[in-house]
């Protein structure tokens, strides 16, 4: 993709680093972000239905035309984490990573508020999220700049035993 062309689909520039949608020739690089960084891992089949689900919350971070960083979100229909009655439309934020050499520069903030907006964008009264209970970075982030609220400890929840938070944030 030329320059000029990810100038005008750009979402926001941070420093020297540039916030755009997803496509799917981002894709490849996106699931080895995800073994690069991440412990839990999905089928190439389960990225690319997120990209056609809701492709306005599948974002990339770059860095001179090299996919860096991303966030996937999915919408769902289930029980409020804020004690509503009945079902509520709500975003799920499936997977958010950087490369570890890309951290601390604001990306992770950056691209949740992109994928915040996709979510947003679909009428939603929520957005959720899990996050490893020892990945204290991510959780201060959640709750301090992007003003999520733990809603409860899931004991066990990742594959290696490793307990998790739900954390939510109420969109309406």
């Amino acid at each position: 993709m030329c320059l000029s062309l990810q100038l005008q689909t750009a979402l926001r520039r941070v420093g020297p680093y540039i916030i755009r949608r997803c496509d799917e020739n981002d894709l490849q690089r996106v699931v080895d972000i995800n073994m690069l960084t991440l412990p839990e891992h999905y089928s190439d089949y389960f990225f690319e239905s997120i990209l056609r689900e809701l492709p306005e919350s599948f974002i990339v971070a770059e860095l001179n035309d090299r996919v860096i960083g991303y966030i996937m979100c999915k919408i769902e229909f289930g029980f409020s984490n804020f004690r509503r009655l009945g079902f509520v439309k709500k975003g799920h934020v499936v997977s958010v990573a950087v490369l570890q050499e890309h951290r601390n520069q604001g990306l992770g903030k950056a691209l949740m508020l992109e994928g915040i907006n996709g979510v947003i964008s679909r009428k939603t009264d929520e957005i959720y999220l899990e996050v490893r209970v020892s990945n204290e970075t991510a959780v201060r982030m959640y709750e301090k700049k992007l003003g999520f609220q733990i809603k409860s400890r899931l004991r066990a929840y990742y594959r290696d035993g490793e307990d998790a938070y739900l954390m939510a944030l109420e969109l309406g």
